[in-house]
């Protein structure tokens, strides 16, 4: 399983390089960003991070699909792939309709538009001339001039049933929301699984499964996750996130990778004194524990 950072939204853009630098430094996994409405765009961000380092795999984490046109997506998404082969990952989704709404690009059927879009996304990843005339998506004879030389992994975002089905039926890989409980982790794995076995897919026994939780250490650990939690619609007590020690995040990854998670992301609480120490902390204190245990 690898191990990451997730820079939440409420982390100001000027603040990645540096982010991005430590984790790279002291030898993260995986770097994620996100595109969430109305701050940082996910490609921007995610280009810069893979321009300031050498080793981290950089995922974004997602994009909105109601946002954009395929085609402009396809484009933005080889184009980064071919300038940094094999660190990125694409991540795509419906977007919160609310926030769509606000834009004025909410649709009647966000499943329909998701599918649209991944469907003509990964065609034209593939480097094939893609014709659609769909409810949404509609492109005549369109073909990438630089297509990827191997196209990045389409992880594919959603918490709703219908969504995860979706994304389990035409994504690499289907990423979870932030603020799960346990039970809920398992069930969207056995849900994914179930539906990669009925497709035959190849990965059906070990999907790939992005999943982060909100992570908080120091003395007053529980109180900051308990004031973080509200801001994500989840309520403390309930299990949900990580408040304690190396041992006890090492711990919680750990049981997310006995559930299948193959991508585990720390997200910081808003309130975070020292982003830079706390990478640090995931990279030397917590990744080493998960990498000792079996050996």
């Amino acid at each position: 399983m690898r191990i990451g950072i997730h820079i939440p939204p409420t982390i100001p853009p000027e603040r990645l390089r540096s982010l991005a630098e430590r984790a790279d430094r002291t030898g993260l996994d995986e770097l994620w960003v996100w595109e969430d409405s109305f701050k940082q765009s996910g490609v921007a961000s995610a280009t810069a991070a893979l321009a300031w380092t050498d080793n981290l795999r950089v995922g974004i984490s997602l994009l909105p699909v109601p946002l954009r046109n395929p085609a402009l997506t396809a484009m933005e998404l080889a184009t980064i792939s071919r300038m940094f082969p094999g660190r990125f990952v694409a991540g795509i989704g419906h977007g919160v309709q609310e926030w769509m709404g606000q834009a004025g690009v909410r649709a009647e059927s966000p499943l329909t538009l998701l599918r649209e879009h991944a469907t003509a996304i990964r065609r034209l990843l593939a480097g094939e001339e893609v014709s659609m005339d769909g409810r949404y998506v509609r492109l005549d004879r369109v073909r990438l001039d630089w297509p990827p030389t191997a196209p990045p992994p389409l992880m594919i975002g959603g918490a709703g049933p219908k969504s995860v089905a979706l994304a389990a039926e035409l994504g690499d890989g289907n990423l979870f929301t932030n603020a799960l409980t346990d039970d809920q982790v398992r069930d969207l794995i056995a849900a994914v699984i179930a539906v990669k076995t009925k497709i035959g897919a190849a990965d059906a026994d070990r999907p790939e499964i992005g999943a982060a939780q909100i992570v908080a250490t120091g003395p007053d650990a529980q109180q900051r996750l308990d004031r973080e939690l509200p801001l994500w619609d989840a309520q403390p007590g309930l299990g949900i996130g990580v408040a304690g020690d190396a041992r006890t995040v090492a711990a919680a990854a750990r049981r997310y990778a006995s559930f299948g998670v193959t991508s585990y992301g720390v997200q910081p609480t808003a309130d975070e004194p020292d982003l830079e120490a706390f990478i640090s902390f995931l990279a030397e204190e917590v990744k080493p524990l998960i990498a000792s245990v079996g050996t």
